[in-house]
Formats: structure tokens, sequence, C-alpha cells
């Protein structure tokens, strides 16, 4: 601590970049406090920042013993704890956790101890350094935050114990779900609305989850015991009901729980098969070299579709590539919400049929395509419905959604089906092959980092910048915090290093996306752990990869 304070007596009222000069390693009498990076001026970035405290000081030992599970989420309550000590100085960032618990690097338990990650507004008058006040921010208020967040007496313990115990819960219940096979499980007093569409705060006031009694079952977790709700069988599942009933309510809430979420939520008992993906029409998103065969062939021109590609891609193209490639980055359902999707992707009906003849419409629509994604692939889908009644003929399951109350309408489907026969045809019978392995360029991807001096930049979840380039990423919904999206482009610059073709990019995401993938990144602490899916779909949509 003595040199810290000779430095930045030595930097008084100088210039802001003499801040540089404060970058290294720092003893107080109960832990480590790096400098890794100094911001320029004022209105940059942030300084990032670590303090390291030995297991030994904190009475936290015992966390060592526990699941990963377990650890992620005392990481993760440890990362909201700081934040709320932080609040007292808005110089202080650590980045902040939602609603999910997710793998992040804010916090990272290690051999030697615990270490928090974040980030430093380093204190100014305009652009002329104050040494007294960053002294008391770094040797007064912020080690009061430090040794308060990482020792067991000042931690809420019982908070901490449900916070992990929840995890534990939902990642138990996510694991029975294959056994049971279902897609998804909605406990019973869950609640699914949130208080706003840009808010994912739940409605406190909303209806409770009541599951229909045909549809009940039971699943064990190892803390809270055995659990009552619905399980959404494999298969394809429509869920139906009249506008406003809840639909799209239920269906968010299934999407957003491949992740688990922090106790109060509503959703903490939702789980969701977590290689589960959400898809929809993205107009003018760019296409690299996708087979759109089973769905879109025969084009003007003879403009072949096994692998096609395109910088603007229409509503059904967007749609149909967006599963093709959810498929090939190992999808094993896919949710879709007719108020998202292309009418022509989904349904051709009789009367358009009648008007224009198969050989002049190149779309074979969803519906004639999903039966044989369960049969032949072994695809789940679950479809939002309530526009069209040609999905009954193909559907396994039927929950209607009524004033917020699921009701299962199976066999009132099947009997509207056998009394209201469609006239439409069936208009694709081949055998669908299963989307092959595109190769990735990672020269290019180099070559990209290079032209934009190798900045990998994050906002928030709609956008990342890699390079020069801006991805635009505001459809895709599982995408649950900016961080997630950091962590991605550090991804790819791990696999731009060698240059060459990778023959597998979602084998090799696999691959870096185990236990111990925050040791490959760099020691920043706002980074999260995304699935292999969104990896590949925010890469998909950058416009100057080159895929093979």
């Amino acid at each position: 601590m003595q040199l810290l304070e000779a430095k930045l007596h030595k930097i008084d009222r100088h210039n802001y970049r003499s801040y540089s000069s404060m970058r290294g390693e720092y003893h107080f009498v109960d832990f480590d406090f790096f400098i890794d990076t100094v911001q320029s001026d004022p209105f940059a970035p942030a300084s990032r920042v670590r303090a390291r405290r030995a297991w030994s000081l904190t009475d936290l030992e015992w966390l060592r013993e526990k699941s990963t599970d377990y650890q992620r989420a005392a990481r993760d309550f440890i990362a909201r704890f700081f934040a709320e000590l932080s609040q007292q100085d808005n110089a202080v960032l650590i980045d902040m956790p939602g609603q999910t618990i997710l793998d992040r690097t804010s916090v990272v338990f290690d051999e030697e101890g615990i270490e928090l990650r974040f980030r430093i507004n380093m204190p100014a008058d305009g652009r002329t350094i104050i040494a007294k006040k960053t002294l008391n921010l770094l040797t007064f208020y912020l080690p009061k935050m430090i040794r308060r967040a990482t020792i067991a007496r000042e931690l809420p313990m019982d908070e901490l114990q449900r916070h992990c115990e929840a995890v534990e819960d939902q990642v138990a219940l996510r694991s029975q779900l294959k056994q049971h096979k279902l897609l998804a499980f909605v406990a019973d007093g869950s609640l699914l609305p949130r208080i706003a569409g840009n808010s994912d705060l739940p409605l406190t006031d909303a209806i409770p989850f009541l599951s229909p009694d045909n549809l009940a079952v039971e699943l064990e977790a190892p803390h809270k015991g055995k659990i009552r709700g619905m399980g959404i069988p494999e298969g394809i599942t429509l869920i139906v009901g009249g506008g406003f009933h809840g639909k799209s309510t239920l269906l968010s809430a299934i999407e957003r729980s491949v992740y688990d979420h922090v106790p109060g939520d509503g959703r903490e008992y939702v789980v969701t098969n977590d290689a589960a993906a959400k898809i929809r029409a993205e107009d003018g998103r760019c296409v690299h070299n996708v087979d759109l065969s089973p769905y879109i062939s025969n084009l003007p021109m003879g403009k072949d579709t096994t692998a096609f590609s395109s910088q603007n891609a229409s509503g059904s193209t967007s749609q149909a590539s967006w599963l093709q490639e959810s498929i090939e980055s190992g999808a094993e359902a896919l949710l879709i919400d007719e108020d998202t999707s292309a009418s022509n992707f989904m349904i051709r009906d009789e009367r358009m049929q009648a008007l224009i003849c198969k050989e002049d419409e190149p779309i074979t629509p969803l519906v004639d395509r999903i039966a044989l994604l369960r049969d032949q692939h072994n695809i789940s889908v679950m479809l939002v419905m309530g526009g069209s009644g040609d999905y009954l003929d193909v559907a396994d399951t039927v929950i209607q959604m009524h004033n917020y109350d699921a009701v299962d309408v199976t066999e009132k489907a099947r009997a509207v089906v056998a009394s209201h026969p469609t006239r439409r045809k069936q208009e694709g019978t081949e055998v669908i092959v299963h989307p092959r392995t595109r190769q990735i360029n990672r020269s290019a991807l180099q070559a990209m980092l290079e032209e934009g001096k190798f900045r990998i930049q994050v906002k928030d979840k709609t956008s990342l910048r890699f390079g020069r380039e801006y991805i635009d990423l505001k459809a895709l919904e599982q995408i649950a915090h900016s961080s997630q999206l950091l962590a991605i482009g550090y991804l790819w610059f791990q696999l731009a290093q060698t240059k060459g073709w990778e023959k597998n990019p979602t084998h090799a995401f696999a691959n870096m996306l185990h236990d111990n993938w925050a040791d490959m990144m760099p020691k920043y602490g706002e980074m999260a752990k995304p699935r292999v899916i969104e990896v590949m779909a925010v890469l998909n949509r950058m416009r100057k990869a080159e895929f093979k």
C-alpha cells in the first residue's frame, strides 16, 4: 500500500495520462491489488483492476468442496453483493448480473483464493489528477468493499446458501428432462410475466402458473424436494389461444430457461433443454454458404440453394437459414413464435396452392417439413400458433393458454382435425439431410482483427464490434447478457490464432467452452460463458465471415 501512496503523491496535479504509471501489483495487509489497464482520459472506459484475497482470510474455504454449479452460484452471489456495496461510490463498477446466473469472470475462485475483477473510474478535476481523492478511494473505501465481499462474517450466509441451492436444484431438474422425454418443465407457482417488455424483472401480481393435470409431472430437486409442474413433452408442441392470453409469455419463459435464474425471479423452477434455440425471421441479415434446399429450391435463373449466400436475406430465407444453422450448431429443439416468423415460410394454404402451382413456388413451408425434423433428426419444436390450424395435423401436444392458465387441448385438437380435415396438399416428403458442417476461414478472422487494430468491444447485448465490423444481434433473444458477447469475441480471437480453415467450428468452440474456459481469456471481469449455439449464431451474422 505504501508503494501505491508514493506513486499517487508523485503524480498529484499531473495530466490524467500520468495515471498510466499506476499499472502494477500492490500488496495490502490482507489482499493483493492489481491495476491491469488504465484509462487514457476521464471519458474513456474505466480502468480494469483485480483484488485477490487468500482463502485462509475469508472463512469461505468450504466453498472449494462444493459442486461446480454451487461455486458458480456463490461467485455470482459475491459479485451481486459487491455491486450493492459499490453503489456507495459510482467510481467502482463490477459486471452487474441480471436475473440469470451465468458462469462469469467478475469473481473467480482459484487455488490461491477469491479474486474480484472490476473497473474503477480514476478521479480527476477535468483532466488533472487529484491524488488525495484517488488515495481515499483506493486505500480507504475500496478496501472496505473488498473485505466485506470476501469474508464470511460480512456476507448474508443464509441468502448465499439459498442462492446456491436454487442453482443446484435447477441444474438437477434440467438433467432429468431427457430421462422423462421432456423439452421443458414449468413448476406450479411460477410467475412467468415480466413487468415490461424492456425488463426481465417479474410481475409480482401475475397469476401463478398451474399445470393441467394430464401434463403434470413430479421432478426431484436435491434441496427443494419433489416439485410438481407441467412437463412439455419432446416432439411437436403447439401453444394456442386467443391474443393476450399468455402464449408468447410462456414461450419467452421457456426460451430464457436454458439458463438458471435467481431466487425470487418467478422462473427459478422453470427449466428447458439447454440445447433449445429460438429462431425467427430476420430480414436483411447475411447468410454464408448454407444448404437451404430442404425448404427453398428451384429459384429463378437456377440459383443454387445447397450452398446459399446472401448479404440481404428475405424473411423466409433468413428463417430457413437460422433453422439450418441452429441444427448444425447442435440444437436439439427449436422455439418459434408465429408473431416473429415469415408467414410464407410457416404455411401455404390450399387457396394459395390452387393459385400458385408448386413448380412456381420455391419455398416448402415448415408445416410440411416439421414432422420429418422430429422423425428423422429427433428435433423437437415448440410453436406458438394462433393463425393456422394446419399445424394441428402434425402436433403431438396442444396447449391452450386461457387467461394465463394452461389447458391441455390435445384430444380436442385431434377431434377438430378429424371433423375438419385439411384440403391442402402435402408439399415436402423428401428426406431431410442433416445440415453439413461448414468450415470457417480463420485467416479471415485474423485479418479482420488486424485491420481493426484488434478491437473487440461490446456496449450492450445487441451489437458486437470485431475489428472494424459491427455485428447486429438484435434478433438473438437468447443472449442473456452483454458479457456473453465479449466472451464470444475473444473465443473468435482464440480460434483466429491458427491460420487456415477450421474444419468444424462448432466442435472447436465446444472444446474451448469446458469448465476452465475462462483460463484462456484475458483477465477481464466482464465476461460470461455463452452457449456454442450463440457463439455460432453471432458468427453467422458477421458479414465478412468466410464459410465453405
